[in-house]
């Protein structure tokens, strides 16, 4: 597997993503600027890894949807080639349309930096087959503007569809108001686009992959991406 991590100014996790990839997909992975026009050739995943990409002194990622690497994004995407964006990822994946809704301010106003426990809905997609459906996994979340909203068409679609694939839950995976700590819609923490291949979500997998940590929820996701290639 070959991924593309994009950096753009202000991304604080594209090493963090690119050990990830490496430790536990055995992806090669190439770090590519925003200014750049295209995509190494070859590449399955492209990945858009948290931080604060310029600041967020606009809406979290509205600048950096409109770098020039995001219409070979678009085009790798229109393809079916596969798109991960991660926190401040996902914001921009949002911001450049190729995944519904916006993430908008904390319910609470405040920056949470803290595990969340997440619930995978599905483990039939590239992205989950590392996990099964109705497994609560525990990964970090490090953000202000986590909170998913979009209209309520937007919404039954993507319940219709089967596009939401992590929602916050209680450690034994019940839905709480008081565990969905930014006050996302239905609990939402990540989703899919209609054809299956961009996935946003909010919390940070790739910090819980090695043992040092204390948890190692987050390698499914990675595993799961690496034998979707070598299948």
């Amino acid at each position: 597997m070959k991924s593309a991590v994009l950096v753009f100014p202000g991304i604080n996790r594209e090493h963090d993503m690119a050990r990830a990839l490496r430790l536990c997909a055995g992806s090669d992975v190439a770090m590519v600027w925003h200014t750049e026009t295209a995509l190494p050739a070859g590449t399955d995943l492209v990945v858009l890894p948290g931080g604060f990409s310029y600041g967020d002194y606009l809406r979290c990622g509205a600048i950096a949807a409109r770098a020039p690497v995001m219409d070979a994004v678009r085009a790798h995407a229109a393809k079916g080639g596969l798109v991960l964006g991660v926190c401040n990822g996902f914001q921009i994946l949002c911001e450049a349309g190729l995944l519904p809704g916006v993430l908008m301010r904390n319910a609470g106003l405040k920056f949470i930096c803290k595990d969340a426990f997440i619930r995978v809905e599905r483990a039939d997609t590239p992205f989950t087959r590392g996990y099964t459906a109705g497994q609560v996994i525990r990964v970090p979340v490090a953000h202000g503007e986590g909170n998913y909203m979009a209209d309520s068409e937007t919404i039954a679609r993507l319940e219709g569809e089967g596009r939401i694939v992590f929602r916050y839950t209680t450690p034994d995976g019940a839905l709480s108001p008081e565990w969905n700590m930014n006050g996302s819609i239905y609990a939402i923490a990540g989703i899919l686009n209609g054809r299956g291949n961009v996935l946003g979500m909010m919390p940070h997998p790739e910090n819980h992959v090695e043992d040092t940590m204390g948890c190692t929820d987050g390698r499914g996701l990675f595993a799961g991406l690496g034998r979707q290639f070598a299948a």
